[in-house]
């Protein structure tokens, strides 16, 4: 199978299940904007929680959600309004938009050249000059639509954090190293969206700045850096299909800066950035400002601005990363009621870590007869208090575990003659396909204990 398809059949099996839809279907879609569907929301939920968990169930970081529209000398201090642009060329035949950077690799836009690379079309003098832009969304905060009112909203979540560092340091009594986390929506204006869910112009970042003393940044970039690459072999992704980037041209705030990447059927892609910012954010805010950001050692006596070391992944991307590492399509002995195989035939499986899965598990009576129905609404409503479930009383078992297996449910349940006789349950396990069975009253602690 093509490497390409396999995106292609993850977005047709995203919107046939629920995972992600196209923003604004009904009237044609929106370019570069998605909508997260009923299983989407609850997998990118996860996601959250389980980074937010990683990152503040610990002593040493403490959380915080700074507003989206910050005051406009945010992103000039920052350096956005200046340096946050891409350089943009028009191709005059075709009237499409692209960046310069990007022509080698870029499809021409014009349907009349399919497969012809937009390199080509600039060798032929089809383009414009290049111009840059800047791409920051901008609004008006009142009544007025002047420059005077002019807000943007955030291309990062990471400014919010700075400006707050002397708030949580005060109310939090931390001292050095700490770091704060946040977990926000991030709005950048993209000359070109592409690949499903990488590029996008309305997306989530999972963003840590660690603060430290200068003379330790080294061994804090060191640590993020292993720290963030298990945090996603943790929760299933194959190590083989992680990469360390390390940047040689660094932006002009970084001493130091690697990307974590994901093995996408395109090539490799960040998922997530660990930089050495220095004090470079801080000692702008304090100039800009004008008040005094910096942080006072009790024992040392030293007074001096914290160097920070950014952890920034996408939640977005990493939904992708996690939904493209989880598909598999394979060929497998039928399954029939009693656990015996019969002929083959096709599956396509999404392994989910259990943390991840956004439904835990499904219950299915066996048939809508004999008191089965009853007994595995009960069990559903049981296990709900706990766990995220489904009740599926539609159609051939063996279907509706296919219909859960696309789903990346990690369990299912069923409810047969022999529960009625001895209270016991068929649970079967998604990637191995094993069926084990247990007393009724002791599967929500089995759930506990696997997820």
């Amino acid at each position: 199978m093509a490497k390409i398809d396999i995106t292609e059949k993850v977005v047709s099996l995203a919107k046939r299940r629920g995972f992600v839809f196209q923003s604004s279907e009904i009237y044609g879609g929106l370019n570069g904007c998605w909508d997260y569907g009923p299983l989407g929301v609850e997998l990118l939920k996860n996601v959250k929680e389980a980074w937010w968990k990683e990152m503040t169930f610990r002593e040493n970081i403490e959380g915080i959600d700074a507003s989206i529209l910050m005051h406009p000398k945010v992103w000039e201090a920052s350096g956005h309004v200046e340096n946050f642009t891409d350089p943009m060329v028009d191709c005059k035949e075709c009237k499409a938009r692209f960046r310069e950077d990007t022509l080698e690799e870029a499809e021409c836009g014009n349907k009349a050249y399919k497969g012809r690379k937009a390199g080509k079309c600039r060798k032929e003098g089809k383009f414009t000059e290049a111009r840059n832009f800047n791409l920051m969304f901008k609004t008006y905060l009142g009544a007025l639509e002047d420059k005077d009112a002019i807000v943007y909203l955030r291309p990062e979540t990471a400014q919010g954090i700075y400006v707050n560092f002397l708030n949580v340091k005060e109310s939090s009594r931390q001292k050095l190293p700490f770091g704060i986390a946040q977990i926000g929506k991030a709005f950048r204006n993209e000359i070109n969206t592409k690949n499903f869910l990488f590029r996008t112009r309305e997306f989530e970042q999972m963003e840590m700045q660690f603060f430290i003393n200068p003379n330790e940044d080294e061994k804090w970039f060191e640590y993020w850096k292993e720290n963030r690459i298990n945090w996603f072999v943790k929760y299933g992704i194959n190590r083989d299909k992680l990469n360390i980037h390390v940047h040689e041209k660094l932006a002009h705030y970084a001493k130091a800066a690697v990307d974590i990447e994901f093995a996408f059927p395109f090539g490799w892609g960040e998922i997530e950035g660990i930089h050495n910012r220095t004090d470079f954010d801080l000692k702008r805010h304090s100039e800009f400002s004008g008040k005094k950001i910096e942080y006072f050692d009790d024992q040392t006596k030293e007074r001096y601005i914290p160097f920070v070391i950014e952890t920034s992944a996408g939640a977005s991307r990493s939904f992708m990363a996690f939904l493209l590492n989880a598909y598999e399509e394979e060929q497998i002995a039928r399954e029939n009621l009693d656990g015996s195989k019969a002929a083959n035939e096709a599956r396509t499986v999404l392994r989910l870590h259990p943390a991840l899965a956004p439904i835990k598990a499904a219950i299915f009576p066996l048939v809508n007869r004999d008191g089965m129905p009853e007994i595995a609404h009960k069990l559903t409503e049981d296990l709900r208090k706990d766990f995220k479930v489904f009740f599926d009383d539609s159609g051939a078992v063996g279907r509706r575990y296919r219909r859960q297996d696309e789903c990346g449910t990690p369990f299912c349940i069923t409810v047969d003659s022999d529960t009625l006789n001895d209270n016991t349950v068929t649970i079967r396990d998604r990637d191995s396909m094993v069926q084990e069975r247990i007393h009724i009253e002791k599967t929500i602690q089995f759930l506990k204990e696997k997820i």
